[in-house]
């Protein structure tokens, strides 16, 4: 079965997808806004392959990760970057309730970006609200294999949050 789907209608569907795992596996938002375009081109080329043998969001999912990974994998040499993007959405209704979910959200992405490559996939993937058996598509392993790393990778993120507001209040009451 051929799915007719045009490019414009996956980036207006998919385009925070695109733009949150790009963001995930690239703190500089400048190489994240590169990313993004390497992501949407990958995707123009291959949208012409999707034959609907999965869930449209979960091909557009496996093409960008894809794409992030290899982009990973070139810029290895170059040291990390923790300078995160402001420009994050906040569903919140106040002023204050948003500042408060964007810094909760900074954290949570600074401590994914901190995991190996293995648990990073499968915490952001699973954070995308994607089920086990699509990121199993995705990553091209068992569900089991992704259950087990996404155990091991709330327990690291748990602890490093936890490590993290603990060093935060020390500061505060020192």
């Amino acid at each position: 079965m051929v799915v007719q789907t045009t490019f414009d209608q996956v980036e207006k569907e998919f385009g925070h997808l695109i733009r949150r795992i790009a963001v995930s596996y690239e703190a500089d938002s400048g190489a994240a806004e590169e990313l993004v375009q390497d992501i949407h081109f990958a995707l123009w080329l291959a949208l012409p392959s999707f034959r609907g043998q999965s869930s449209l969001r979960t091909f557009v999912a496996r093409v960008a990760t894809n794409r992030a990974v290899s982009h990973v994998r070139r810029s290895v040499r170059s040291p990390p970057s923790v300078e995160l993007s402001e420009n994050l959405p906040a569903s919140e209704s106040t002023p204050e309730h948003q500042a408060i979910a964007e810094d909760q959200q900074a954290k949570l992405i600074a401590a994914v970006q901190t995991l190996p490559l293995s648990l990073r996939q499968v915490a952001l993937l699973t954070l995308e609200g994607l089920a086990r058996a699509d990121i199993s598509e995705i990553l091209g392993i068992s569900v089991n294999a992704v259950a087990i790393r996404m155990s091991r990778a709330r327990d690291v993120l748990r602890h490093n949050l936890e490590m993290k507001n603990d060093r935060t209040k020390r500061r505060v009451l020192g």
